[in-house]
């Protein structure tokens, strides 16, 4: 069997792209999805993500990480779909999806997608750290010099502690000398990725609770390129949270299965 497939990419954090409305990818195959995302013997990836049909929303987003595994949400995977669904007419210009945390909401604006996140109730800081799940959970991090930090050796640390359980936490090293920069470990890929959307509004949030940040419209720069946080707090929970940014196809192609 033949399958078109899209390659899309949102300040570096790149998904191979499939409209699987007719549901003919087997979802089960962890094998060929972790295949196609290796990046030397397949079309090379962060991660795979179907499109398919949903009743009430506009469509249904299933993402899987590059080791081929089902996962929990992916904000720039998100904002790629988003690209993805208006590139083939589902929608003009807003629109909702159905993902791992439920609906979210969708618009593309003069090449800037943006997508509204589920809100954050808890935020667990800690001496050296906070806490908190913006659709996948994340350890955020303030360190002095982010360009010296060893992402891999201390992100994978932080990954794999016990007190996180058997699914782990993605980490986010964040400094504040220009702006606000953060790398980001992510479980799953077991590498620091180009930019993570989720772990972006991680920072955004733990920076005001923390008292680091009093802006409600933060600017974030990953290694792939800047993301946009905005969001409301009213005392007890955050809520109207956006996360906009660039995204956009890189190539097309088949592939046999």
């Amino acid at each position: 069997m033949i399958i078109d497939f899209y390659k899309f990419q949102g300040t570096g954090n790149d998904f191979i792209l499939i409209d699987d409305r007719e549901e003919l990818f087997d979802i089960d195959d962890s094998i060929l999805i972790m295949s196609l995302c290796e990046r030397r013997f397949g079309i090379g990836a962060d991660g795979l993500i179907l499109l398919r049909t949903h009743k009430t929303s506009t469509f249904e987003m299933i993402f899987f990480n590059s080791a081929g595994e089902r996962s929990t949400f992916c904000g720039n995977g998100g904002r790629c779909i988003l690209a993805f669904a208006h590139y083939l007419g589902l929608f003009k210009v807003e629109c909702e999806f159905m993902a791992y945390d439920g609906i979210h909401e969708g618009s593309i604006d003069q090449g800037i997608v943006s997508m509204k996140m589920a809100d954050v109730e808890e935020v667990n800081v800690r001496e050296d750290s906070v806490v908190l799940d913006t659709g996948s959970p994340h350890l955020v991090k303030i360190v002095e010099n982010i360009k010296t930090v060893n992402v891999l050796k201390k992100g994978r640390k932080l990954r794999f502690s016990k007190e996180f359980g058997d699914y782990g936490i993605n980490v986010n090293f964040v400094d504040l000398l220009d702006g606000v920069s953060i790398r980001t470990y992510e479980r799953g890929d077991e590498m620091e990725s180009l930019s993570c959307g989720t772990g972006s509004v991680a920072t955004a949030i733990a920076l005001y609770e923390i008292g680091k940040s009093n802006d409600t419209n933060l600017k974030i720069k990953t290694s792939g390129g800047e993301l946009t946080v905005a969001f409301d707090y009213d005392g007890t929970k955050y809520t109207d949270i956006w996360l906009s940014g660039e995204a956009s196809m890189v190539y097309s192609g088949e592939f046999e299965c």
